[in-house]
């Protein structure tokens, strides 16, 4: 694990933030590759990208804030404050159905202001998410978040102490669910890839990154750990929120 990459002065550069800004350059950098393959503006599929990704951040913060709303109550300005204790310079705290919820709509609104082909470009974009999410993960995974329940598989993996696995299990050997969905997205987008240069009409890659991530989410929820108020009891079963907006996403993809 390697949360802090290395330190300017008394500012941190974090490895989570330092994936997020990877992903973003190399995401911009595949649309504007597939935009030029397919006649597509570039300038206004550069411009697309930018409004997505803010409104993905800002979702993905707001999602977290709305969930954990108890850690804010003492402090609300750290909800939005880049400046942590200790150094750290950067926003901590994300939930990715957040950014993926608020960018869809924010898309949906620029692409119609613009009067472009909406499923076009959300076809081109498409890619972009399932690699984000490989990368990203990578990050989650040295950062020591978004971490799963203990296990006894042979690739389960123990977290050292002063991490926040350790403070949850202690030495227990958990399920390295980072990795788990690092891996799927890079084979999710090798798979989105292809499959939009075969795909019978636009909005099809796009449906299938919707059905595809909804089903991988809500299978990978069970071997993540989760603090005890994002899950919700009823009828003697146990879920997550995430699982209800899987579900969402699922629908939306078969529409």
């Amino acid at each position: 694990m390697h949360p802090e990459i290395l330190h300017i002065g008394s500012l941190a550069l974090r490895s989570y933030g330092l994936m997020l800004a990877i992903s973003f350059f190399i995401g911009l950098w595949y649309v504007i590759k597939r935009s030029q393959r397919e006649n597509v503006n570039v300038n206004f599929m550069m411009n697309f990208a930018f409004v997505v990704i803010f409104a993905g951040l800002i979702g993905a913060r707001l999602a977290f804030v709305l969930f954990h709303l108890s850690d804010f109550a003492s402090d609300p300005l750290s909800a939005v404050n880049p400046f942590g204790a200790g150094g750290h310079f950067g926003i901590m705290g994300m939930n990715l159905y957040g950014g993926v919820l608020l960018s869809i709509i924010s898309g949906y609104i620029y692409v119609r202001r613009k009067k472009q082909s909406l499923w076009h470009v959300f076809d081109i974009f498409a890619p972009t998410v399932a690699l984000g999410i490989g990368i990203t993960r990578i990050g989650c995974f040295l950062n020591g978040c978004c971490f799963g329940v203990p296990t006894d598989l042979p690739w389960c993996m123990h977290f050292p102490e002063g991490s926040i696995p350790y403070s949850q299990f202690g030495d227990a050997c958990l399920h390295p669910t980072q990795l788990y969905s690092s891996l799927y997205g890079f084979l999710l987008f090798v798979a989105l890839h292809y499959f939009d240069r075969r795909k019978k009409f636009y909005g099809a890659t796009f449906a299938v990154l919707l059905m595809v991530e909804a089903f991988f989410r809500f299978v990978i929820e069970y071997v993540r750990y989760y603090e005890p108020e994002m899950i919700i009891h009823f009828g003697g079963v146990s879920f997550t929120y995430n699982h209800l907006i899987a579900i969402g996403l699922f629908a939306l993809g078969l529409a």
